[in-house]
């Protein structure tokens, strides 16, 4: 879904057009946004708000929007520790379905990238010699 959250210079244009008592669907014509976004600022301004009260209870909504982060249970991170320091990629851990994780296999690669878990338990892959090692001996 690509939606643009309204920006504070959009509020303020909306509440100039509310005091002018231009029509809501030229409002949005001219915006190029739904009506039913204008509606929503107009309603919100005939109550007795401003642009300002508005953009704020909109921040406050949009904080909750997105999705929540994965936590992992303590046993499924003792596990995935365990497991690591033996040498298993992240592949392995969840490929094997010894049991049942929270995340998939991309998600566990980026705990390992933030330092949830400790990258150097992973085996080396890739190259060991730098480009041009070869032709230099």
């Amino acid at each position: 879904m690509t939606y643009t959250h309204l920006t504070p210079n959009e509020l303020v244009m909306i509440e100039a057009y509310f005091h002018q008592e231009t029509p809501v669907a030229i409002v949005a014509k001219q915006l190029k946004r739904g009506r039913q976004t204008i509606y929503n600022v107009y309603n919100f301004l005939k109550c007795g708000g401003t642009a300002l009260e508005y953009f704020e209870q909109y921040k406050e909504n949009k904080r909750r929007c997105g999705r929540t982060e994965i936590i992992f249970p303590a046993e499924e991170k003792e596990y995935i520790a365990k497991r690591s320091t033996e040498g298993w990629t992240p592949d392995v851990i969840i490929g094997r379905a010894e049991r049942t994780f929270s995340c998939s296999v991309s998600t566990l690669y980026r705990r390992f990238k933030t330092g949830e878990f400790n990258v150097l338990h992973l085996p080396m892959q890739g190259k060991r010699k730098p480009n041009g090692y070869y032709l230099s001996n």
